[in-house]
């Protein structure tokens, strides 16, 4: 059967996804989807095609997906403008309906955090507090403690997230095995432009000069995957000489690390590492990475192989 057999077909209207709005809504629909593993993709909004590409994998292979729509206030700190980030309702559910989406989960805050701020949350712990951690104090405690949240609301077999938020990924993934939470956790290869940033909700805010500037993340983790097969002081040094070409981009940091620990690694390292980047252009913050492995043979890879992965058809 080919893949023309078994695609929609263009005069197909795929049905509205059912939304619920508050915990006895989302129970109630939840409970109509029937038999068969569900698939969650989570999200605060603002969806993009690489959202897209996570609720298409889901619906590949599960038989009900649930999308969340949650602006989550925890994971804002104090100099971060929550008020600020776009929110798009409607085009979002134009996305989920399209990609065939059978329930969004859209909840205001006083639904997922019923007493106001939550007095009792989920630490990240060491790894929360490097990379993103540093830049961003308390920011995976409130991302674990709502993903948790909404692991336990939408009772999930499976959940999709990007690469392109490895930390995050990481975190997740280290709850889920510490926790013993039974959700099976996919990661997903980081999507791009056709030039290679990778989609975010926070490109919106780039101007035209800010775009064109902000390529010079994804040049660098290119150089420095290409570099690979020499070590590591060969890949940082390539990265590096992409980002000090770029004087309109504040590089926060540029790190090869461990994949499961964040620690550095040292010269003589074979093996996957995580090349990692992050930087200011403009007003926004943008951060990227790849997976890469080092060493003879070496190079870029979607994903790493030690974890569950999906693959764009």
């Amino acid at each position: 059967m080919t893949d023309q057999d078994t695609a929609p077909r263009a005069t197909e209207e795929l049905p509205a996804p059912v939304v619920a709005r508050t915990r006895d809504e989302l129970r109630a629909a939840r409970s109509r989807l029937g038999d068969g593993d569900v698939a969650v993709v989570m999200t605060m909004g603002a969806l993009h095609d690489g959202h897209a590409t996570l609720i298409r994998l889901a619906r590949q292979e599960a038989a009900h997906v649930i999308v969340t729509i949650f602006l989550n206030p925890l994971q804002f700190g104090p100099k971060e403008d929550l008020s600020r980030y776009p929110r798009t309702f409607d085009a979002d559910m134009e996305i989920c309906r399209s990609a065939g989406v059978d329930l969004v989960f859209a909840p205001t805050p006083d639904v997922v955090y019923q007493d106001g701020d939550p007095g009792v949350r989920i630490s990240a712990g060491p790894l929360g507090t490097v990379l993103e951690g540093q830049a961003r104090p308390g920011h995976f405690d409130g991302m674990l403690t709502v993903v948790a949240k909404l692991f336990h609301l939408t009772a999930a077999d499976s959940a999709y997230f990007g690469q392109k938020d490895a930390q995050q990924l990481l975190l997740i993934r280290r709850m889920v095995r510490d926790l013993d939470f039974p959700v099976r956790v996919v990661s997903v290869p980081t999507v791009r432009e056709p030039d290679g940033l990778a989609m975010s909700s926070r490109n919106a805010y780039l101007t035209e000069t800010d775009r064109e500037v902000a390529l010079c993340l994804s040049k660098a983790l290119k150089a420095g995957a290409a570099a690979a097969p020499e070590g590591p002081s060969a890949v940082r040094r390539a990265a590096r000489a992409v980002l000090v070409r770029e004087p309109l981009a504040l590089i926060d940091y540029l790190v090869l690390v461990h994949p499961t620990t964040l620690e550095d690694v040292p010269e003589w390292y074979r093996g996957e590492a995580l090349l990692a980047v992050a930087g200011r252009v403009g007003t926004t913050r943008l951060i990227d990475n790849m997976p890469i492995s080092v060493g003879p043979g070496g190079g870029a890879l979607d994903v790493f192989s030690d974890v569950d992965s999906a693959t764009p058809a």
